[in-house]
């Protein structure tokens, strides 16, 4: 893990800080809801009027962003937030201009979706971690997973990338030298416990916890199925690769409303209710 996180550090830091809390490039899809054009934010003078489209996942994403809203009330900027149950309708829809930004990924997602996708997202703001963790199904502990155990991780290459280093950290697989940060199934070199890696949807990974032995699942979707990271088998060693960031389209970083979003999302009060809310499940980054 040691080689992991200088390659991760050594790749946070090549991308830079832009505003807010810092920021990296990401990615976007198209809403299931409302997708009128929003609203251009006023380029100068007073923000009063202005309004805001943000794409979020339910948990924790939008959560937060409700805090949000309401301190950006204050300076007069409507906060729509656009919610979605899925990694990409809310990059397509950033991409296509039907809403302003989206917070609901990480940035590795996020350069893995503007590389296969041709999209032009960019993060301006560095706004939390959520631990990636191992969850028991039919089977309690790691320990009692048998030979041939069925092991669920999120079928998109980064996050399925991520769980099988996550597995190979607990010593259930060993992956090929030097895979980076996305090894599939054919990067695995040995499973001597001839372990079935099933790909699913990330977002179907809690509900089928009851015909997997265990489950590599991401904190989102954790939270929203009441799962707890206390009562995770295993998680991840913080790593700034997965860091996850509010994204807009290139050309847009500099916008005064989405400033003011960028020091909202990054405040005091967002601090405190992720601390008072999440029990380690969400770690602020800020």
């Amino acid at each position: 893990m040691k080689k992991l996180a200088s390659l991760l550090l050594s790749g946070a830091l090549a991308l830079g800080l832009l505003a807010g809390c810092g920021g990296t490039p990401g990615t976007a899809d198209t809403p299931a809801a409302n997708t009128d054009t929003p609203a251009a934010p006023t380029q100068t003078g007073s923000l009063e009027g202005t309004t805001l489209k943000v794409g979020a996942s339910p948990a924790p994403h939008a959560e937060i962003l409700a805090v949000v809203k309401e301190l950006l009330a204050e300076e007069g900027i409507n906060l729509e937030i656009v919610e979605f149950t899925d990694y990409i309708q809310p990059n397509t829809a950033v991409e296509n201009g039907s809403i302003d930004a989206n917070y609901f990924q990480h940035i590795t997602y996020l350069n893995n979706f503007n590389a296969e996708n041709g999209t032009h997202l960019v993060s301006v703001a560095d706004v939390h971690y959520e631990p990636f963790g191992i969850y028991a199904g039919k089977t309690a502990s790691l320990e009692e997973l048998q030979d041939g155990a069925q092991i669920g991780v999120p079928n998109d290459p980064t996050n399925g990338g991520r769980a099988l280093l996550l597995l190979q950290e607990q010593g259930l697989i060993t992956l090929k030298e030097d895979v980076g940060l996305e090894p599939t199934k054919l990067d695995i070199a040995e499973n001597p416990h001839n372990y079935e890696i099933v790909e699913m949807e990330a977002a179907q990974l809690p509900r089928s916890l009851g015909s997997l032995d265990i489950a590599v699942i991401n904190g989102n979707y954790a939270i929203q199925a009441d799962l707890k990271v206390a009562d995770a088998l295993a998680i991840e060693s913080a790593d700034t690769a997965y860091v996850n960031v509010l994204a807009v389209k290139e050309g847009r970083e500099s916008d005064p409303a989405i400033q003011a979003l960028a020091k909202a999302l990054c405040s005091d009060e967002v601090k405190a209710f992720i601390d008072e809310t999440y029990a380690g499940a969400v770690q602020a980054v800020f």
